[in-house]
């Protein structure tokens, strides 16, 4: 498995809608619409060549639970909604996909795949012509 470092996390990344390369504490992170969703975690309860990635408690615990050599969380990190990678132990396409994750979880509506958006605009075209009938 070659070797995963922020650079290779950034080069996946920076294809997504909206992401910008930028820095939180002085650490190297990625942003989508100028908040952040990955970086490398600064408190010192992180293990080295580790990556933090904002995505939901429910799906960080179910992570952890199914994988706890490549995801963790410490004391510090466990109210916020993030989860830990040890990058030395995670495939890539793993890792892209816990990337778009974070990047949906942080980006919100806007940063869904596009077919979600449709079946949205189509929903709302229902709801808005049953209100035109009534």
């Amino acid at each position: 498995m070659p070797r995963i470092d922020f650079e290779a996390v950034r080069t996946m990344c920076l294809g997504l809608k909206d992401v910008t390369d930028g820095t939180v504490y002085g650490s190297p992170a990625l942003k989508v619409r100028g908040k952040m969703f990955a970086c490398l975690p600064v408190n010192r309860s992180a293990e080295p060549e580790s990556l933090a990635v904002r995505i939901p408690v429910e799906q960080r615990d179910e992570l952890i639970a199914a994988a706890p050599k490549t995801y963790y969380v410490t004391e510090h990190y466990v109210d916020y909604p993030c989860v830990l990678v040890r990058l030395s132990h995670i495939h890539q396409d793993a890792l892209r996909d816990l990337l778009i994750m974070g990047w949906q979880f942080v980006g919100g509506k806007s940063a869904a795949p596009k077919r979600q958006n449709v079946r949205r605009r189509q929903t709302a075209g229902i709801h808005a012509r049953r209100r035109v009938v009534r």
